[in-house]
């Protein structure tokens, strides 16, 4: 139920749904009450604007994902964890597994292994039940990583997580079984700063290696190269919305999960 919960209340804080749910409550107010019915619909268009905005949108996710940069050469640990979000099953129309956006973090963890920075690499993810059929996430990470090198033999699995605690407390059950202290985290940059407090909550010995990084010093320059770059990047755009409702997916998620004692 509290994965159900924290899956369907949060879409009510996000820009396009709390902007539906004001145009729904304008709606039933439109005929005795039309001064509040404008009230809500100019609130639901502020905050559509406001989210699609480019560079408000790059700068609250830069406010995420730079928290911890990697240094340009990261040091060797004895395992590799690699955390789930990042695929789609081999389910038809298919031709095999798929990568979503933050796929980067199986590449990422495939990459890291083949330098020699560890010698396992862990993919944690497990399958959601009333999301339909398919395997565990992990396991279709595992088939990636091993087409780009990565040997069976140096993979572990955690297959039952559904959520980033109990990727961290899954994860901590192998590494004491393999004997494991030290890791190197792949996730998402936006991701990193909840994974990693989680994680060292958890007493395990991290350093962040975060990928699937959104925003760069080109995006950071871009809104003001130009007047016509500047006044494109003013105006409602669908990824800008998609910026914001990412990072306060991330910000509500640290307040849950400090409350629940998780980090």
């Amino acid at each position: 139920m509290f994965l159900f919960l924290s899956k369907l209340l949060p879409i009510f804080i996000y820009p396009i749904g709390l902007s539906c749910l004001l145009l729904v409550i304008a709606l039933l107010r439109l005929w005795k009450f039309p001064r509040q019915a404008a009230m809500f619909i100019g609130l639901a268009l502020v905050i559509l604007l406001v989210s699609g905005n480019g560079p408000i949108a790059i700068r609250l996710m830069q406010s995420l994902e730079w928290q911890h940069l990697p240094p340009e050469e990261l040091p060797q640990a004895e395992a590799i964890v690699v955390l789930g979000g990042a695929m789609r099953p081999h389910i038809y129309p298919r031709p095999w597994v798929d990568v979503q956006d933050s796929g980067d973090r199986v590449i990422h963890g495939a990459r890291l292994y083949n330098e020699g920075k560890a010698p396992r690499i862990i993919f944690s993810g497990g399958h959601i039940d009333w999301r339909g059929t398919g395997e565990s996430e992990s396991g279709d990470m595992a088939v990636l990583a091993e087409a780009l090198g990565v040997p069976r033999s140096a993979m572990l699995e955690d297959k039952t997580s559904l959520n980033t605690y109990e990727n961290a407390v899954n994860v901590k059950k192998i590494l004491e079984e393999q004997g494991i202290n030290q890791i190197l985290l792949v996730t998402s940059a936006i991701h990193m700063p909840r994974s990693l407090k989680i994680f060292e909550k958890q007493g395990i010995e991290t350093i962040p290696a975060p990928t699937d990084f959104l925003i760069s010093e080109k995006e950071l320059s871009e809104p003001g190269e130009t007047p016509q770059a500047a006044v494109l990047n003013a105006l409602p755009q669908s990824w800008a919305i998609e910026h914001v409702t990412r990072v306060i997916k991330e910000r509500i998620g640290m307040v849950v999960y400090r409350l629940r004692g998780w980090l």
